[in-house]
């Protein structure tokens, strides 16, 4: 899934992001929420984790722009304030979710899985195709049992390629779903995440290079 955190207290932001990308989310970070509008005219985002207290323009700006956008992008706003009062103000503009500062990190990240699941609710937690078996909850990935040791990044590029059901993935689209911002377009990363991805699989080869239009993950 990708994500963008809005978080102007920049060590909590770097944090998040930085946590979230170990469990294969593409995640991008701004600071304020000027900077937030123009990331979410530019990439499609699976959830926003979104401060309500932003400099430049208030987080309830930002919350009501991304519900007036329509699309299917999920709001989780975070809140130094603890009064009832501001957690139902927060969700009347739009949120989906609302988490009071401070919180556990393993409660936010179960926040997010679980809006990134009602952003598609056709997708399954536990994804099975071919023989192999993704388990995103637990962030664990197996084919016929025996246990594939994915790095975050090769995790995430599984998790496109089963989600399309034996549709072809272009480089494009991997690149867009399974890296941030900062990765450069005329990267061969795409190229050597399947590779590896490939041979950590193993035999019988699942995944078809189509010339000239992307990949395809099935038997």
């Amino acid at each position: 899934m990708r994500v963008l955190v809005v978080e102007d207290e920049r060590l909590m932001a770097d944090t998040l992001a930085d946590g979230l990308r170990r469990l294969s989310m593409a995640v991008d970070v701004c600071y304020d929420g000027g900077e937030a509008l123009e990331r979410v005219g530019v990439h499609d985002y699976d959830v926003v984790v979104l401060d309500r207290d932003l400099p430049v323009v208030h987080g309830d700006e930002v919350c009501r722009a991304l519900v007036d956008a329509g699309g299917e992008v999920k709001v989780l706003m975070l809140t130094a304030a603890t009064e009832v009062t501001d957690r139902v103000a927060g969700l009347g503009l739009g949120a989906d979710d609302y988490l009071t500062k401070p919180f556990a990190f393993a409660e936010l990240v179960a926040r997010v899985q679980a809006l990134a699941r009602r952003a598609r609710p056709a997708l399954p937690p536990v994804l099975q195709r071919a023989g192999v078996v993704l388990d995103l909850p637990r962030h664990q990935a197996a084919r016929e049992g025996r246990f594939l040791p994915l790095s975050p990044k090769e995790f995430a590029v599984l998790e496109v390629l089963m989600r399309a059901e034996g549709t072809v993935v272009s480089a494009e689209d991997l690149l867009e779903k399974a890296w941030d911002e900062h990765a450069d377009p005329f990267t061969n990363a795409v190229r050597v995440a399947v590779m590896t991805l490939r041979r950590k699989l193993g035999e019988p080869g699942l995944i078809e290079t189509v010339p000239g239009a992307g990949y395809r993950f099935g038997p």
